[in-house]
């Protein structure tokens, strides 16, 4: 008995989200550079052409994942975080919490961490690190709240953006330990916002 349309849609949505969702763990491992097609598809388990079925280029493939990774839950209640009337501190504080948390929980979201600061390392190496961390929401949002900290004299002086790096490359390294590891220890949320918060 042939299948109907309404199967046959299923199907196609079911490999495609397959596809992307196993690419996105591949492309975290690899990054875009080190990533083939010909490999993914073999990790994946799939025909090479079935991926270009879906996806005309590597490319393309690559701008859905970074869709998938940026409509994030966490970056929409760091929106919320943004602008809560509360002390930065206490912001910071949910933050690592909810980061922490998500990490220990959720390879997706480690490997959303990993992309995301992989692309500012690929995108382009002349640039500076504050000329790319701009383009992330991750950083944009922790960088308003590093800055409001340093307004009420609870976060370290000097550049917002340096602090944000070293927050986020902290959470980065534990996202490869997560993805990479099975044995790690978690840092706490004391030792996350020691690289911002001031004593």
């Amino acid at each position: 008995m042939p299948k109907s349309k309404e199967r046959c849609k299923e199907i196609r949505e079911e490999m495609r989200n397959t596809i992307l969702q196993k690419s996105l763990l591949y492309f975290a491992r690899n990054g875009f550079a080190g990533t083939k097609i010909s490999d993914l598809s073999k990790n994946i388990g799939i025909g090479q052409g079935t991926i270009y079925v879906y996806f005309e280029s590597k490319e393309e493939l690559f701008q859905e994942i970074l869709k998938i990774a940026n409509s994030n839950e966490m970056l929409k209640k760091m929106k919320l975080l943004v602008n809560m009337p509360v002390s930065a501190k206490k912001k910071l504080r949910m933050l690592s919490e909810m980061v922490l948390n998500r990490l220990e929980k959720d390879e997706t979201f480690a490997a959303m961490i990993a992309l995301n600061t992989q692309m500012l390392l690929e995108k382009n190496e002349a640039y500076s690190s504050e000329e790319t961390t701009y383009q992330t929401k991750l950083y944009n949002y922790t960088f308003k709240i590093i800055e409001q900290g340093q307004k009420e004299k609870s976060m370290v002086d000097g550049s917002s953006m340096k602090l944000v790096d070293y927050y986020w490359g902290v959470v980065y390294l534990y996202s490869l330990k997560r993805l990479f590891t099975s044995e790690y220890e978690m840092i706490s949320v004391d030792d996350l916002e020691r690289t911002v918060l001031k004593g």
